[in-house]
């Protein structure tokens, strides 16, 4: 992985092994597909990385969302939750937005995750957002 990620030391950081490990999957990724494929693509080619690393995840995670006590008819589904502590958004933008801050945030809410990535391969490099709850 890359010397910034060995290097990078702060106390506060959750889960900072395990979101490194997603991080230069989708880095390496990126490096090899670059930008301008829909989601589905870089979703395919995380998931191909993570079966050849034998990293436990899920894709398409279902979260039921509960309303008054009542489930309701539709429910959420997480692009990847890594390793049972980390919740993943794909995107394919060309700029991470204020919306994808809140899909994920209300993401961890129903999903009592504590830490959400947002991850776009839309731009010339890889950008990656971290939210903690």
């Amino acid at each position: 992985m890359d010397d910034t990620f060995e290097n990078y030391e702060s106390p506060g950081l959750i889960f900072k092994e395990e979101s490194f490990k997603f991080i230069g999957i989708c880095i390496e990724v990126h490096k090899i597909l670059g930008r301008g494929f829909l989601e589905i693509i870089y979703k395919d080619a995380v998931e191909i990385e993570l079966k050849k690393a034998n990293l436990f995840y899920e894709r398409e995670k279902q979260f039921d969302i509960i309303y008054k006590g009542e489930k309701l008819n539709h429910s959420f589904f997480a692009d990847f939750v890594y390793d049972d502590k980390i919740m993943i958004e794909i995107k394919a933008q060309g700029e991470i937005v204020d919306a994808h801050y809140t899909q994920v945030i209300n993401y961890l809410a129903v999903s009592k995750l504590r830490l959400g990535l947002i991850i776009n391969f839309g731009e010339d490099i890889l950008k990656v957002k971290r939210i903690v709850l």
